[in-house]
């Protein structure tokens, strides 16, 4: 979920319950709320969006589609509703044994770089527009679920890891922390 300036959130639904493997797939939407509570769907027939970030200007929405293994682009019209969907970057994986990796939480760079947290390569790492991977961060014994640059300059790194992205693990041995690491271009926009 991201809130803009103005007050309308948009949020996440992902479709399928991605941790029951055996429930029915369905798309997955971007749910737009005005301040005054109208509810509508933005944008539809989307793989899982989970992050989603605002740029500066507030003009461009980007989603993370974790099922769809990219993040996609919106304009934002004044009305807060979305149009013109293009794809921002593909995402592809360290591991060739996957077909993609799947985003989960990110955040924007004053480049107009995009921080990616992988949970399934654990890894974050930093995409060109056009999909371009620049820097990358490995994790070994967590897995990063969310991003987002901080810090008084904007220029901290905050990843939040956890033990695993699996329920039953969490519930049995419940760990998580924030991780923080120095970057030299700071963050843009929401988050």
């Amino acid at each position: 979920m991201i809130v803009s300036a103005d007050g309308t959130a948009y949020v996440g639904d992902m479709g399928s319950k991605i941790h029951e493997p055996d429930s029915p797939r369905r798309p997955g939407q971007t749910i737009r709320v005005t301040p005054d509570g109208h509810v509508s769907c933005a944008a539809d027939d989307l793989a899982s969006p989970n992050g989603h970030i605002i740029t500066a200007d507030g003009c461009t929405l980007i989603v993370a589609e974790s099922s769809g293994g990219r993040l996609t682009a919106f304009d934002i019209a004044t009305d807060g509703t979305l149009d013109h969907r293009r794809l921002y970057a593909p995402l592809v994986p360290e591991n060739p044994a996957l077909s993609f990796a799947p985003p989960d939480g990110v955040c924007l760079d004053a480049a107009g770089a995009v921080w990616v947290a992988d949970p399934i390569g654990a890894r974050v790492f930093r995409v060109l527009p056009g999909g371009v991977v620049t820097d990358s961060h490995t994790f070994d014994d967590v897995i990063p679920v969310a991003c987002v640059l901080g810090g008084a300059d904007r220029r901290t790194l905050l990843v939040c890891v956890a033990a695993s992205w699996k329920r039953e693990t969490v519930r049995e041995a419940p760990r998580a922390r924030i991780d923080a690491f120095d970057v030299d271009i700071p963050g843009s926009g929401r988050p």
